[in-house]
């Protein structure tokens, strides 16, 4: 059987003295949509931010495909094909999609020590094709992040981390302040991970949103988890009564 892609074994979080998380033991398995809810406090951001490199664990291990990983910062976990997607989709709005998509990995056709000319040609042509292939369709490459639409930008952003080849995707409540029909395109993005061999976790308060799109759901409480069960081996109100 293949590593789990990501693999917590008894990890704990202090901040200031309080325990945000607690003997913390989670694997997910490769091509698996893992739904992630718990209320505010939960230790849901944490153990997020642990996973993407922004904090580090002060106890417990972390692995990544079977191997010890040790985590500094954010390019890190990018190193080991971890891409985050956060509500704010860190995005410049300013920016075209097709800058967005390449920001920080910006191909050059003349280069010295990683300064050049930008190789805006591929960068348009490979972003017709990584938007497309996210079933996201739009006009054009050039349009600015900032004239789409909240479900579009998020699009954008599965998009950048599909095309980058990114082994884990982890989505940071993705359809909050969206309308429903912007949310229901976004959960449709979710469901198109696993077709592609990517592996996912969608946080979300909305335990409905998770059971549309997600293969197991794991639930928090004051730095524990407390549930973790197959989505098609339980229910909602179940899931409900836990928390």
């Amino acid at each position: 059987m293949s590593a789990p892609i990501v693999e917590c074994r008894g990890v704990h979080k202090w901040y200031a003295g309080v325990h945000a998380l607690k003997d913390v033991n989670l694997s997910i398995a490769p091509g698996e949509v893992v739904g992630l809810v718990g209320d505010n406090g939960a230790g849901k951001s944490t153990l997020i931010k642990i996973l993407s490199g922004v904090h580090r664990q002060d106890a417990g291990e972390l692995l990544i495909e079977g191997k010890p990983a040790e985590m500094r910062s954010p390019k890190d976990a990018m190193r080991l094909g971890i891409e985050t997607i956060y509500q704010s989709n860190s995005m410049v709005p300013t920016m075209s999609i097709a800058r967005n998509l390449f920001l920080g990995r910006e191909p050059l056709r003349i280069g010295i020590f990683g300064v050049g000319l930008l190789d805006k040609e591929r960068m348009r042509r490979e972003s017709v094709h990584a938007i497309a292939d996210v079933d996201l369709h739009l006009r054009s490459s050039e349009a600015l992040v900032g004239e789409l639409s909240g479900g579009q930008r998020q699009g954008v952003a599965i998009a950048r981390a599909m095309h980058f080849k990114s082994k884990l995707l982890v989505l940071d409540e993705p359809t909050n302040h969206l309308s429903v029909k912007e949310t229901n395109k976004v959960l449709g993005f979710i469901r198109g991970l696993k077709p592609q061999g990517v592996t996912g976790i969608f946080i979300s308060h909305n335990i409905h949103h998770v059971f549309q799109c997600c293969d197991r759901v794991i639930a928090m409480a004051r730095g524990e988890i407390v549930f973790d069960r197959a989505v098609d081996a339980t229910s909602i109100d179940e899931i409900q009564e836990m928390l």
